[in-house]
């Protein structure tokens, strides 16, 4: 859980450091999105040749499971950046972050892995209030037609990152965690800027050092930290508790771009923020009574499962003994 909220805080520094990064080259979101994951991804293969755990996947399955991170890594920035294009950054990102856990939730419950229990669903109704109230005032100027558009390439965006989140909740054993994700955002991040060239924006930009320090930060922070962290929370806990307590990623975001950029978030904001904390403490706090915690349930039952196997087991042994 601490790995969880360490990504969801990790990721909401996303928006302020990809900003600084535009000011300071030039470049379109679109390339910067792309730079985020390569960057990413360089910086994991480094961690992972240190700590001597470079170990590619050796089968169909594994090499299976990084292209599809990638994949869905590419489709989330791509989409979550033209979004950004066209509805701006607040919209775009409550959007997204907003229809993750619906996809999530949508796909556990189908699968049977999670059940609606009470912190559960106050935990959704917390998020659904928070997300309105945390939007504020859309943007003035903005077609219909437009903030269709834009909202639909975030609702892409968001059904992206669950699958990222479905993917990190079940572990493929030729799937390193540090190795397949730096092989993931590296091909991702090529496939984003490969795009975001044919788009005609650029790519390229003058290596000034503060270029070079917010791109490095933006590939550490936000990329190799905060989605190693989620990867790592995904191993204990389900996918629908991981997308909701990423939405720590919009809170820490309007602090820092408070802080750092000048914006303010006005009352209702800051009790959609509040209302935004709120689920993630539901998911996140250890439950005293019988009832479990988000994603215990399913992982409750898998873990009485293996007891029984060596309950079982040990009988059939001492009948043979």
């Amino acid at each position: 859980m601490v790995a969880l909220v360490v990504a969801g805080v990790a990721w909401g520094t996303s928006g302020t450091l990809g900003t600084l990064l535009v000011a300071a080259t030039g470049l379109p979101f679109l390339s910067v999105a792309g730079y985020r994951i390569l960057v990413g991804g360089a910086l994991l293969t480094l961690l992972a040749l240190a700590l001597r755990r470079f170990r590619p996947p050796r089968t169909r399955r594994g090499w299976g499971r990084l292209v599809a991170v990638a994949a869905a890594s590419a489709v989330y920035q791509l989409a979550f950046f033209s979004a950004v294009g066209v509805v701006g950054v607040s919209i775009a990102t409550l959007v997204a972050i907003g229809s993750a856990p619906v996809f999530v939730l949508t796909a556990d419950l189908a699968s049977g892995r999670q059940r609606l229990r009470p912190r559960l669903v106050a935990a959704l109704g917390c998020t659904a209030a928070g997300l309105v109230l945390f939007m504020g005032t859309p943007p003035a100027g903005i077609a219909p037609a437009a903030a269709l558009l834009g909202c639909g390439l975030a609702v892409i965006a968001g059904a992206a990152f669950a699958v990222i989140s479905l993917l990190g909740a079940r572990p493929e054993p030729d799937f390193d965690t540090i190795t397949g994700t730096a092989g993931s955002f590296l091909l991702g991040g090529c496939a984003v800027l490969v795009v975001a060239a044919l788009a005609g924006g650029p790519v390229g930009f003058s290596p000034t050092s503060a270029a070079l320090t917010w791109v490095l930060l933006l590939g550490l922070i936000p990329s190799a930290l905060a989605y190693a962290a989620y990867f790592v929370g995904l191993g204990s806990q389900s996918s629908t508790t991981g997308v909701l307590v990423s939405l720590l990623e919009p809170v820490t975001g309007a602090i820092l771009a408070a802080v750092v950029l000048g914006e303010r978030l006005g009352v209702a904001g800051l009790a959609g923020a509040a209302l935004l904390l709120g689920a993630v403490a539901l998911v996140a706090w250890p439950s005293r009574g019988g009832e479990p915690r988000a994603g215990e349930e399913a992982r409750g039952s898998d873990h009485l499962g293996s007891g029984g196997e060596l309950d079982a087991t040990g009988a059939r042994d001492g009948e043979r003994g």
